[in-house]
């Protein structure tokens, strides 16, 4: 069994973010060479996500309304902020939207169902975070 292991860096312009990655994935995969296994790719932040989802600008922003919902921005709100933090919010979201994704390789390929698309959401931004891409397989 082979593995491959890279990171990819990002840091956000905006607090809040989805970005499509599954482009960056793909070309590890390609450096990988490996045909068929399995692709993890995960936030390595706390206050970051990973998910698979449809490449919709509607959905993404339906997303970040419904977050923002479920978990409002406000540092006076939450018990983790008196440590000195303002992003009680940004832990919950990561927990809401998940921290990682799993995929089969096929073939060579990432093997999705229909629209599915690899996406790194940020809820805490504007400083630089990684993600852990690690393929094993044959």
């Amino acid at each position: 069994m082979k593995s491959h292991t890279a990171y990819l860096w990002m840091n956000t312009s905006e607090r809040y973010e989805i970005i499509n990655i599954t482009g960056m994935v793909e070309e590890e995969l390609k450096k990988s060479k490996i045909k068929e296994g399995l692709c993890l790719v995960n936030a390595m932040h706390i206050t970051a996500s990973v998910f698979i989802n449809d490449n919709e600008s509607g959905l993404h922003s339906d997303f970040l309304k419904w977050l923002e919902k479920l978990a409002p921005y406000s540092p006076e709100k939450y018990s983790h902020n008196l440590s000195g933090e303002d992003n009680g919010d940004a832990h919950l979201k990561r927990t809401i939207m998940g921290r990682e994704a799993v995929i089969a390789v096929t073939n060579g390929k990432l093997d999705f169902g229909p629209w599915e698309q690899i996406f790194y959401g940020e809820f805490d931004g504007r400083r630089r975070k990684r993600i852990l891409v690690k393929i094993i397989g044959e």
